[in-house]
């Protein structure tokens, strides 16, 4: 990497302890995960690989269990599960767990700072804008915990009762609010946040909750706050066949309310927004990981390609990508979407234009399964 150069750090969480046999999930030791930190700044058609760290991470939850802070100095990424061996320490099995790893960037070569424990299952998270505080919603432990960030250090100073499962959060564009998924009653919280006080504080009405479509799983937040897109999987195994929608938020509008649904196909995962604001993009998994006698399992992924301009979202192409892919970003420049493609065991590179996805040719081989992906977050 060049010094002088601001780095645009992109991370990829790889689980190798999750697999599957023509369909059939397997269990594997643990003690092989890790987390890819890749450069994208210099040349965004294709990454540069920075670091490498042997880390604990999870296929389990949405992939955006990971984040970069505004200042690209600090990354964060939860461990939504532990492994437990059966008695003969074999057979493992999952079960929530607490971990939640800080990474500091600046050093040479990056390394683990600091482990946290927030609440049972940890799955996605967020940073606000100003890399003061970080959100993590609690899958099992029904709850979101609120991180201080500070001094390259992280506190945990709060958990918000949800009373149901919540998977994925993302703040609103100045900080005030967070919008969190609550998968199970297919509705989307929103968080009030004050920062005033010597301690973050952090309140949720349920009454304040908004309906989307069914499974709801996943989210992002443009970057001009004017909208939020919800990833409606449909069904708790993700592919099920059917078609599946992306519910749209109107962010602005008081209260908050979802303004249209836009049709994807089966089983969507992960999403991103382009940092121009013009474009997001949706994983969809359309039976890639189950059964090839399923009769909705297709041998490969696809990315849906939405327009966005204001409110109003439209479908702007699709395209074919590996077997099982799970998260997506962007490149700085909006010009190149990434994608990790989970059961090939690499990052795709797709450009980006106004007519739609093109595939690049580039695959990027990394050291495991790409579980998780992200750049900066919103």
């Amino acid at each position: 990497m060049n010094p002088s150069r601001e780095p645009h750090y992109l991370l990829v969480g790889n689980d190798e302890k999750v697999t599957w046999d023509d369909g059939q999930i397997r269990f594997l030791a643990p003690g092989r995960d890790t987390l890819s930190i890749f450069d994208a700044g210099a040349n965004a058609a294709a990454p540069e690989l920075a670091a490498t760290i042997a880390l604990p991470n999870s296929l389990f939850g949405p992939p955006v269990n990971l984040a970069v802070a505004p200042d690209q100095r600090l990354a964060l990424i939860a461990d939504s599960m532990a492994w437990l061996p059966g008695e003969s320490g074999q057979n493992w099995t999952p079960a929530p767990g607490r971990d939640v790893h800080v990474i500091d960037l600046a050093a040479r070569p990056p390394a683990v700072v600091q482990t946290v424990q927030a609440g049972l299952q940890p799955s996605g998270l967020s940073i606000n804008r100003a890399g003061t505080l970080a959100l993590v919603a609690n899958k099992a432990g029904h709850s979101v915990s609120v991180l201080r960030i500070a001094g390259g250090r992280v506190k945990v100073c709060a958990e918000v009762d949800m009373g149901t499962a919540v998977v994925a959060v993302s703040f609103s564009a100045d900080g005030r609010r967070a919008f969190v998924v609550k998968t199970d009653t297919h509705r989307l919280g929103v968080l009030h946040i004050d920062e005033s006080g010597p301690t973050p504080r952090v309140t949720h009405d349920p009454a304040e909750d908004l309906t989307t479509g069914l499974v709801p799983f996943n989210l992002v937040v443009s970057p001009d706050g004017a909208l939020a897109l919800v990833v409606d999987m449909g069904s708790a195994t993700a592919s099920d066949g059917h078609a599946d929608s992306v519910s749209v938020v109107d962010l602005a509008g008081s209260p908050p309310r979802v303004v249209d649904r836009v049709m994807v196909e089966d089983g969507p995962e992960g999403i991103a927004i382009s940092p121009d604001g013009r474009y997001a993009a949706v994983a969809i998994v359309q039976g890639s990981n189950n059964p090839s006698s399923a009769w909705f399992h297709h041998p490969r992924g696809q990315i849906v390609l939405l327009r966005i301009d204001g409110l109003r979202v439209t479908r702007a192409g699709a395209i074919e990508v590996g077997a099982l892919p799970e998260g997506v970003a962007f490149s700085p420049d909006s010009r190149f979407l990434y994608v990790g493609n989970f059961l090939d065991a690499n990052m795709q590179v797709l450009a980006v234009g106004d007519d739609g996805l093109s595939d690049t040719g580039t695959r990027i081989d990394l050291p495991g399964h790409p579980a998780s992906m992200r750049g900066q977050s919103y």
